[in-house]
């Protein structure tokens, strides 16, 4: 194919061979980058308005000024690069499993995230953030037990989809209460989803956290031509 597609960084990791590629889609005349962990798309470009509202969504729930974020999961750096947009952020902690995602991000392979690396506030965390929620020292290995304003997590497909079964025992009660003992009184905890709202995870959200709600996101699809959309759950501590 030429220019019109390259694999940018492609390396095999505990939960599948994962891969940055770039594509030339000539219908919609532009450069398209994705995500794979094995056979399955993880993100695009062509979709980054629910990563994009993560980002706004959670932070819009916070009142105050120098917030302190974390983030879970890098991904193609739309979340945390929209935290950094808001002028109330003073530190960025990003939470990811795998070195090669972070060295994408180093390198700056992903034109639209430019200068997420090198802002000062951003931090790259290399650790597994649910084994981290679940380990108790926290998301900040520099300073364990850490409390943020924002937790914003972007990793499984959804509560009920996840990428490995360890994630599952985080979208339970107990899991979700380790999370809540990161945040600050009033700190929020933000999560993408594909599927549409959850009844069953709203009610669990209920359980640890004292107001929630499931924001439905949508967005033109340029594949289908139609109308898409992702699911942003909001909780406040």
């Amino acid at each position: 194919m030429g220019a019109r597609f390259e694999e940018l960084a492609w390396r095999e990791t505990p939960i599948g061979a994962i891969s940055l590629r770039r594509r030339r889609d000539p219908a919609l005349d532009l450069d398209v980058y994705e995500v794979k962990l094995d056979d399955d798309f993880l993100m695009s470009s062509l979709f980054p308005v629910a990563e994009i509202e993560l980002a706004r969504l959670g932070l819009a729930a916070l009142t105050g000024d120098d917030l302190d974020v974390a983030v879970g999961g890098l991904g193609l750096g739309y979340t945390a690069r929209t935290a950094l947009e808001d002028p109330r952020v003073r530190s960025l902690v990003v939470v990811e499993a795998i070195e090669d995602v972070i060295d994408w991000h180093r390198r700056q392979l992903l034109p639209f995230a430019a200068g997420l690396a090198p802002d000062p506030r951003t931090r790259f965390v290399r650790a597994d953030f649910f084994a981290a929620v679940a380990g108790g020292d926290g998301l900040d290995p520099e300073q364990p037990g850490r409390r943020f304003h924002a937790v914003l997590l972007d990793v499984d497909h959804s509560p009920r989809h996840v990428l490995h079964p360890s994630h599952a025992p985080f979208y339970t009660p107990d899991g979700l209460r380790r999370l809540a003992e990161l945040l600050h009184p009033e700190g929020v905890f933000a999560l993408w989803s594909d599927d549409p709202p959850d009844a069953d995870f709203g009610r669990v959200l209920a359980e640890v956290f004292p107001t929630s709600q499931a924001h439905v996101v949508g967005f033109a699809n340029p594949l289908t031509g139609g109308e898409s959309a992702n699911t942003v759950y909001v909780a406040r501590r």
